[in-house]
């Protein structure tokens, strides 16, 4: 999985990356950073966003050709099977998996119905199980592949009123070190990113004390930036990790040593 940066000519042979949620937030630095890298980028999201729309006049059909976007809701299963076959008829192969989509909602256990327990654990779980066993069988065919799944800080630390998100997550990191067992000696490598409190949709609800207080936890002081936890992921995903793999690299600034 090399990290190359490809000329026209190898547009053909660059690797392959599908990326779950790519529209917005994290995935659309993930997107960026596989794209400045001369990956070939497949992203789905259940919406088209400006962003998206600019990158598919850059590096779409009528750019580069290294990049796809599909209207997907990521609990219907359906969807996901079509795009996955597409981008393998397509690109001949997906290479690593970024399991990134996702939702969350905050609310005591005891209070919440069960209709959005229920899609917490489609979205965050199910879906990205769902994406790992068709991905894996194009990975298993080719003879090496990686997935990183996005988890949380959640997943390793309990916090009040995320109790449902916080199992979806730490059910992930359970996925990942079972199947880098699994997967391993088919030369495909699991892990996980836990990122910590960075500037996304669900930090942009908190209040300004909210965020002062987390600065104020986290030894470095501040939230992270999307494109840091990118930069984590890649290393996973690339062949700077070729070593690593059942781990869940956590990115949180220090909030939880």
């Amino acid at each position: 999985m090399t990290t190359k940066q490809p000329d026209s000519q190898g547009t053909a042979d660059a690797p392959v990356v599908l990326i779950s949620g790519g529209s917005r937030g994290l995935g659309l630095s993930l997107v960026d950073k596989f794209l400045d890298m001369g990956w070939r980028v497949a992203t789905f999201s259940r919406s088209k966003t400006p962003q998206i729309e600019q990158r598919e006049q850059d590096h779409g059909s009528i750019g580069s050709g290294r990049f796809r976007w599909f209207a997907v809701d990521g609990t219907d299963e359906d969807q996901i099977r079509l795009t996955v076959k597409t981008i393998v008829k397509n690109w001949s192969r997906v290479d690593t998996l970024i399991n990134n989509a996702g939702a969350g909602n905050d609310g005591l256990l005891a209070l919440q119905r069960m209709q959005d327990v229920d899609q917490l654990i489609n979205v965050n779980l199910r879906s990205a199980i769902l994406l790992t066993q068709l991905c894996s069988k194009s990975m298993i065919k080719n003879g090496r592949g990686s997935i990183v799944n996005i988890s949380s800080v959640n997943s390793v630390r309990g916090h009040s009123g995320v109790a449902v998100y916080s199992a979806t997550k730490a059910a992930l990191d359970g996925l990942t070190r079972s199947l880098a067992r699994e997967l391993g000696p088919r030369n495909i490598r699991v892990n996980s990113v836990a990122p910590g409190y960075f500037e996304s949709a669900m930090v942009g609800e908190l209040s300004d004390d909210a965020k002062k207080r987390i600065q104020r936890r986290t030894p470095l002081g501040r939230l992270a930036q999307t494109k840091e936890i990118a930069e984590a992921v890649c290393f996973l995903a690339s062949d700077q990790g070729s070593f690593i793999t059942g781990q869940v690299l956590v990115v949180d600034g220090g909030l939880t040593c």
